[in-house]
């Protein structure tokens, strides 16, 4: 019987969203727990096969994805890698498509083949290995995913035929993974998945995101615990009651409402008006004042005319968002909205994507001078250069605004907390120094 050839070492590319990149630190566990040698995004050049974890989800996520496989395919081509794996959710989605134009991969596998990618290089798939997973962002901070898929229907999302339904895991399992993240040294845990607000739903029959919430934030050690992507409709009311309470509860509601136009709303199969939305923010910022309002928006969306976009720019402006990101609409096959007629022009989506991007950069510059010369608690995530450049518990790490702290100071360490006092505002970054806690 003829045996598979020892492999050396396993270079993991993760592309796409922290969910992705779950799934690889995942991976990477299991590796290791078979004595598999893996490492993560290293270009040193002496891994002798790359695993792909790709992205599906919008026009530009794919197009990183694909150019990535064709790199790493040529680099398998000129004898410097030999083996390429593709695995994730564009593996999941174009699976047959892109066995017949990149014929070169050794073999495609979906979202949730984790057991079988373990198979083919050689190891074990272990059940029993709940939580135990290889950190790849910086030590006092990580993301614990509490659900897969989605049971929403927003017309434009292909998320739903990518992960599949809506699944959440056991409320003892999450905790169980927490500790023992906060036993590796992690001082800051970032709830995810596709939608917070229908957590415990299927398996519980009912809302339990406020239980896991008040469980989670009562362990010991908790120090910071953020909440990310909580969608409008159904919105569980009882979680701000808690982040209002716990001070380990990150200030800070990620919630993306997409639009404001009732009829693009409608569209969009969001399950929320106009009237919801705004009476919905208006109860968030009653009940939590001090919060970071995070969202993302979409324009250019098919029907959207230029009095929809009016109404979305007049809503930016009004709301004065802390956080927000905003994508122009790209046909995603599968969808409903694809059949839809594209007929807003690209240069057009384009010119209202960076229409709001100019208000909520003025928003930005507003909001962060309101912060000059108050103290915030602040987590250091690096030093890069002059600075120790850290976070508030109003920003997330990649997507938000940064502090900035002169590196000179002997007191900093990377992943402390230390009381900064804000000295200058930029538009999206702020400039501080030490204070006295």
């Amino acid at each position: 019987m003829k045996t598979k050839p020892k492999i050396k070492k396993i270079n993991l590319i993760s592309l796409g969203c922290s969910k992705n990149l779950v799934d690889s630190e995942v991976l990477m566990g299991q590796l290791n727990s078979n004595n598999i040698d893996v490492v993560f995004e290293n270009d040193s050049g002496d891994a002798d096969v790359v695993v792909i974890n790709t992205c599906g989800f919008i026009h530009d996520a794919k197009q990183e994805s694909i150019d990535t496989i064709l790199q790493y395919i040529d680099a398998k081509n000129r004898g410097l890698v030999e083996k390429v794996y593709v695995m994730g959710c564009l593996s999941e989605r174009y699976k047959k498509d892109l066995e017949k134009e990149i014929e070169d991969v050794d073999s495609y596998f979906g979202v949730n083949d984790i057991n079988k990618i373990v198979a083919e290089l050689g190891g074990r798939y272990r059940r029993e290995l709940v939580g135990e997973r290889v950190l790849t962002t910086p030590s006092h901070f990580a993301y614990l995913k509490i659900a897969e898929g989605c049971d929403r229907r927003c017309s434009f999302c292909a998320i739903p035929f990518i992960r599949g339904k809506h699944i959440s895991r056991p409320v003892e399992e999450i905790i169980t993974e927490a500790k023992k993240l906060i036993e590796k040294g992690v001082k800051e845990i970032i709830l995810i998945s596709q939608d917070l607000s229908y957590y415990g739903i299927d398996l519980y029959k009912k809302n339990m995101l406020p239980e896991l919430v008040d469980r989670l934030s009562s362990l010991e050690g908790m120090e910071w615990l953020r909440l990310h992507y909580l969608y409008p409709f159904s919105f569980p009311m009882e979680v701000l009651d808690i982040m209002k309470e716990r001070d380990n509860i990150c200030n800070y509601v990620d919630m993306p409402v997409q639009h404001i136009s009732d009829k693009i709303l409608k569209s969009m199969r969001r399950g929320h008006g106009k009237k919801d939305t705004y009476g919905l923010l208006d109860d968030v910022k009653k009940r939590l004042p001090d919060a970071a309002l995070r969202t993302t928006l979409i324009t250019g969306y098919p029907g959207e005319t230029e009095k929809d976009f009016r109404q979305l720019l007049d809503f930016v402006e009004e709301i004065r968002f802390d956080r927000l990101g905003v994508f122009a609409y790209s046909p995603e096959e599968g969808t409903s909205a694809f059949k839809l007629k594209d007929d807003v022009p690209d240069g057009v989506k384009q010119q209202r994507v960076d229409a709001i991007m100019e208000l909520q950069q003025n928003i930005s510059f507003q909001l962060n001078n309101e912060k000059v010369r108050r103290s915030f608690k602040t987590i250091i995530d690096r030093k890069e250069g002059d600075y120790f450049i850290g976070r508030t518990e109003y920003d997330s790490p990649e997507i938000d605004n940064e502090v900035l702290i002169s590196a000179n100071s002997s007191e900093i360490g990377v992943g402390d907390f230390v009381s900064v006092k804000v000295s200058k505002a930029d538009y999206f970054d702020l400039f501080g120094t030490l204070s006295q806690k």
